[in-house]
Protein backbone atom coordinates (compact mmCIF):
# COMPACT_ATOMS: atom_id res chain seq x y z
CA UNK A 1 0.00 0.00 0.00
CA UNK A 2 1.09 3.43 -1.06
CA UNK A 3 0.37 6.29 2.02
CA UNK A 4 -0.46 8.73 -1.32
CA UNK A 5 -2.88 6.28 -2.87
CA UNK A 6 -5.21 6.17 -0.37
CA UNK A 7 -7.54 9.14 1.58
CA UNK A 8 -6.40 11.15 4.96
CA UNK A 9 -8.82 8.59 6.59
CA UNK A 10 -6.74 5.45 5.74
CA UNK A 11 -3.57 6.76 6.46
CA UNK A 12 -4.69 8.06 10.08
CA UNK A 13 -6.49 4.77 10.81
CA UNK A 14 -3.30 2.67 9.85
CA UNK A 15 -0.91 5.00 11.22
CA UNK A 16 -2.59 5.16 14.72
CA UNK A 17 -3.16 1.47 14.96
CA UNK A 18 0.94 0.87 13.70
CA UNK A 19 2.57 3.19 15.95
CA UNK A 20 1.86 2.00 19.07
CA UNK A 21 1.90 2.32 21.79
CA UNK A 22 1.91 6.06 21.84
CA UNK A 23 2.62 8.02 25.37
CA UNK A 24 -0.12 11.07 25.96
CA UNK A 25 0.75 14.31 26.69
CA UNK A 26 -2.18 15.54 28.71
CA UNK A 27 -1.36 19.48 27.60
CA UNK A 28 -2.76 21.63 30.46
CA UNK A 29 -2.86 25.50 29.78
CA UNK A 30 -4.23 29.32 30.09
CA UNK A 31 -6.31 30.79 27.40
CA UNK A 32 -7.54 34.13 27.12
CA UNK A 33 -8.35 35.98 30.15
CA UNK A 34 -7.14 33.19 31.97
CA UNK A 35 -9.70 30.53 30.97
CA UNK A 36 -7.86 26.89 31.72
CA UNK A 37 -7.82 24.02 29.00
CA UNK A 38 -7.10 20.73 29.20
CA UNK A 39 -6.47 18.04 26.28
CA UNK A 40 -4.86 14.90 25.39
CA UNK A 41 -2.20 14.64 22.37
CA UNK A 42 -0.89 11.11 21.58
CA UNK A 43 1.18 12.22 18.90
CA UNK A 44 3.88 12.95 21.78
CA UNK A 45 7.50 12.08 21.81
CA UNK A 46 10.58 13.00 24.55
CA UNK A 47 13.58 14.88 21.77
CA UNK A 48 16.44 15.05 24.38
CA UNK A 49 17.47 15.31 27.62
CA UNK A 50 20.01 17.62 28.04
CA UNK A 51 18.24 19.89 27.75
CA UNK A 52 14.96 18.64 28.42
CA UNK A 53 12.81 18.98 25.39
CA UNK A 54 9.62 17.60 24.30
CA UNK A 55 7.94 17.51 21.08
CA UNK A 56 3.80 17.19 21.01
CA UNK A 57 1.89 17.94 17.54
CA UNK A 58 -0.88 19.31 18.16
CA UNK A 59 -3.77 19.26 15.41
CA UNK A 60 -5.64 21.68 13.40
CA UNK A 61 -9.31 21.79 13.13
CA UNK A 62 -11.18 23.24 9.63
CA UNK A 63 -8.14 24.72 9.06
CA UNK A 64 -8.43 26.45 12.45
CA UNK A 65 -5.36 25.86 14.96
CA UNK A 66 -6.84 24.18 18.31
CA UNK A 67 -7.25 25.95 21.18
CA UNK A 68 -3.60 24.13 22.92
CA UNK A 69 -1.86 25.89 20.13
CA UNK A 70 -3.68 29.36 20.10
CA UNK A 71 -3.13 29.41 24.18
CA UNK A 72 0.97 28.10 23.48
CA UNK A 73 1.63 30.54 21.22
CA UNK A 74 -0.08 33.39 23.33
CA UNK A 75 1.95 32.26 26.97
CA UNK A 76 4.44 30.04 25.50
CA UNK A 77 3.87 27.62 28.47
CA UNK A 78 2.16 24.73 29.41
CA UNK A 79 2.24 21.37 31.23
CA UNK A 80 1.89 17.88 30.41
CA UNK A 81 0.72 16.08 33.08
CA UNK A 82 1.11 12.25 32.77
CA UNK A 83 -1.82 10.46 32.70
CA UNK A 84 -2.15 6.91 34.98
CA UNK A 85 -4.70 4.13 34.58
CA UNK A 86 -6.60 5.79 37.40
CA UNK A 87 -7.37 8.99 35.80
CA UNK A 88 -8.00 7.07 32.14
CA UNK A 89 -11.97 8.26 32.07
CA UNK A 90 -11.60 11.69 33.55
CA UNK A 91 -8.94 11.75 30.59
CA UNK A 92 -11.15 10.49 27.89
CA UNK A 93 -13.52 13.38 29.37
CA UNK A 94 -10.95 16.34 28.49
CA UNK A 95 -11.06 14.82 24.51
CA UNK A 96 -14.15 16.38 23.93
CA UNK A 97 -14.71 18.48 20.89
CA UNK A 98 -16.13 21.49 23.14
CA UNK A 99 -16.32 25.43 22.55
CA UNK A 100 -13.52 27.56 23.26
CA UNK A 101 -13.81 28.74 26.42
CA UNK A 102 -14.81 25.12 28.17
CA UNK A 103 -12.99 24.12 31.41
CA UNK A 104 -12.13 20.86 30.92
CA UNK A 105 -10.71 20.51 34.61
CA UNK A 106 -14.36 21.56 35.55
CA UNK A 107 -16.13 19.46 32.86
CA UNK A 108 -13.76 16.03 33.86
CA UNK A 109 -14.23 17.07 38.00
CA UNK A 110 -10.22 17.70 38.25
CA UNK A 111 -8.70 19.47 40.78
CA UNK A 112 -6.62 22.39 39.51
CA UNK A 113 -2.89 23.31 40.30
CA UNK A 114 -0.91 26.68 39.48
CA UNK A 115 2.83 26.12 38.20
CA UNK A 116 4.80 28.47 40.06
CA UNK A 117 7.49 27.81 37.14
CA UNK A 118 5.37 28.57 34.23
CA UNK A 119 1.98 30.08 33.06
CA UNK A 120 0.09 27.15 32.93
CA UNK A 121 -2.38 25.48 35.18
CA UNK A 122 -1.91 21.18 35.95
CA UNK A 123 -3.64 18.45 36.75
CA UNK A 124 -3.45 18.58 40.65
CA UNK A 125 -3.97 14.74 41.03
CA UNK A 126 -1.21 13.55 38.28
CA UNK A 127 1.27 11.59 39.23
CA UNK A 128 3.71 13.49 37.23
CA UNK A 129 3.76 17.12 35.43
CA UNK A 130 6.38 18.43 33.07
CA UNK A 131 6.30 22.03 33.11
CA UNK A 132 7.43 24.00 29.83
CA UNK A 133 8.18 26.60 27.90
CA UNK A 134 7.39 26.93 24.25
CA UNK A 135 11.10 26.26 22.77
CA UNK A 136 9.88 26.69 19.47
CA UNK A 137 7.35 25.79 16.67
CA UNK A 138 7.77 23.93 13.61
CA UNK A 139 5.61 23.99 10.86
CA UNK A 140 5.01 20.64 9.12
CA UNK A 141 4.78 21.26 5.59
CA UNK A 142 0.90 19.98 4.32
CA UNK A 143 0.29 18.26 7.28
CA UNK A 144 -2.99 19.80 9.69
CA UNK A 145 -0.64 19.58 12.53
CA UNK A 146 2.09 21.93 14.17
CA UNK A 147 4.96 20.45 16.34
CA UNK A 148 5.34 22.09 19.63
CA UNK A 149 8.56 21.91 21.20
CA UNK A 150 8.87 22.55 24.96
CA UNK A 151 11.56 23.10 27.55
CA UNK A 152 11.18 21.07 30.56
CA UNK A 153 11.55 23.75 33.30
CA UNK A 154 10.75 21.69 36.14
CA UNK A 155 9.58 18.34 37.23
CA UNK A 156 6.59 17.97 39.38
CA UNK A 157 6.24 14.43 40.98
CA UNK A 158 4.19 12.73 43.47
CA UNK A 159 5.95 12.24 46.83
CA UNK A 160 5.17 8.98 46.70
CA UNK A 161 6.09 7.77 43.45
CA UNK A 162 9.22 5.65 44.02
CA UNK A 163 12.63 5.80 42.14
CA UNK A 164 13.94 2.47 40.97
CA UNK A 165 16.64 1.28 43.06
CA UNK A 166 20.23 3.19 42.48
CA UNK A 167 18.25 5.40 39.68
CA UNK A 168 16.09 8.42 38.76
CA UNK A 169 13.84 5.99 37.25
CA UNK A 170 10.24 6.26 38.16
CA UNK A 171 9.05 2.89 38.89
CA UNK A 172 6.67 2.16 36.22
CA UNK A 173 4.84 -0.20 38.07
CA UNK A 174 3.80 2.58 40.37
CA UNK A 175 3.54 5.17 37.63
CA UNK A 176 1.23 2.57 35.58
CA UNK A 177 1.09 5.30 32.67
CA UNK A 178 -1.97 4.47 29.93
CA UNK A 179 -0.54 4.31 25.73
CA UNK A 180 -2.92 5.28 23.29
CA UNK A 181 -4.16 2.51 20.37
CA UNK A 182 -6.18 3.19 17.77
CA UNK A 183 -9.61 4.20 17.97
CA UNK A 184 -10.60 3.95 21.56
CA UNK A 185 -8.81 1.67 22.33
CA UNK A 186 -5.65 2.01 25.14
CA UNK A 187 -3.08 0.17 26.37
CA UNK A 188 -3.24 -0.16 30.30
CA UNK A 189 -0.30 -1.08 32.68
CA UNK A 190 0.97 -4.51 32.85
CA UNK A 191 3.65 -6.91 34.16
CA UNK A 192 7.27 -4.97 32.93
CA UNK A 193 9.70 -6.87 31.41
CA UNK A 194 13.16 -5.76 32.20
CA UNK A 195 16.27 -7.19 29.65
CA UNK A 196 19.86 -6.04 30.14
CA UNK A 197 21.25 -4.40 27.22
CA UNK A 198 23.62 -6.66 25.21
CA UNK A 199 27.38 -5.69 25.57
Amino acid sequence: MLPDEVDARTRYELLTSLVVPRPIAWVSTYGAGGARNLAPFSYYAALSASPMLVGVSVGHRNGVPKDTLVNVRARRAFCINVVPEAMLEPMNATSADVPPGVDEFELAGLEVGASERVDAPYVAGAPAVLECTLEREVDLGEAPNTLIIGRVVGVLLDEGLPFLEGTHQVDPSALRPVGRLSGGGYALPGPVRVLPRPR
